[in-house]
């Protein structure tokens, strides 16, 4: 059958793989048990391929191609470029589709990355393997990896599957640290949960009151507490200004002072 080849699994158990050339790219359509099935690969492929009327909307679970393959040989046919991943490409931004109804978009320059990153998801949180490393999406904009919307980001559109960089907001960058009104003036603070949540501190920048959580991490690891923080990540700060901040940075005397129960 055209498009169908013979091939053996390592317990030499054969199956078929189904393959289709269309604009002088050799496209793998997947492995299958039966020549049937594999063939069957093959003609939807060819119809999406060679039909402009077929759109992502139209597929059916009983489609013998993924759903991911779907996206991936519609965008081919009608963008002329061929991704690995479920992407759909328009003008100013992409589409990337996890499933039928559960449709991610983002700015035109996220393409190169996402075109070669499988997006996961786990619960409410997105993540892509990254140098064998499971890496949350949110971290490229800056965001906490566990960081809650609505209280450290905003989708300023509502939309909370629009990932383009004008729709989203940090309230909070740093672990710890959030906006408050303390003594009738706007500062940030610093708290950390030991357990139990201490506060730190109340500080003039935001970048003072990270620092504070990275200082109340150590003080508190030298009086006993075996919990594991992650301190907070200060971009742009040499080595040497970071020193001179951290050590003039005052914190509460209940971190400082901390006993071990």
């Amino acid at each position: 059958m055209k498009g169908v080849f013979t091939a053996k699994k390592k317990d030499n158990t054969i199956y078929y793989r189904a393959s289709i050339t269309y604009r002088r790219k050799h496209i793998s359509l997947g492995g299958f048990d039966t020549m049937s099935d594999a063939n069957a690969a093959y003609l939807e492929a060819d119809r999406l391929l060679h039909h402009d009327k077929m759109t992502i909307s139209q597929y059916q679970d009983t489609s013998p191609l993924s759903f991911e393959k779907w996206v991936i040989l519609i965008n081919f046919r009608d963008n002329g470029i061929y991704f690995g991943t479920p992407i759909y490409a328009r003008p100013k931004f992409f589409y990337y589709y996890l499933s039928p109804v559960d449709v991610l978009k983002f700015d035109i320059d996220d393409l190169f990355y996402y075109s070669s990153r499988k997006i996961m998801k786990r619960g409410s949180h997105l993540f892509v393997a990254d140098y064998g490393m499971q890496v949350n999406i949110l971290n490229r904009y800056g965001i906490r990896s566990f960081a809650v919307a609505g209280k450290d980001y905003l989708f300023l559109n509502d939309d909370d599957t629009d990932f383009r960089h004008e729709n989203i907001a940090i309230i909070n960058r740093y672990q710890g640290v959030s906006e408050v009104t303390y003594r009738g003036r706007q500062r940030y603070r610093a708290r950390i949960n030991v357990p139990g949540y201490y506060t730190i501190g109340h500080y003039h920048s935001e970048i003072d009151a990270a620092i504070a959580y990275n200082k109340a991490i150590d003080v508190l690891k030298k009086r006993g507490v075996q919990k594991s923080y992650t301190p907070n990540y200060i971009e742009g700060l040499s080595p040497s200004t970071y020193a001179d901040i951290y050590s003039h940075l005052k914190i509460s005397d209940k971190i400082l002072n901390y006993t071990v129960r």
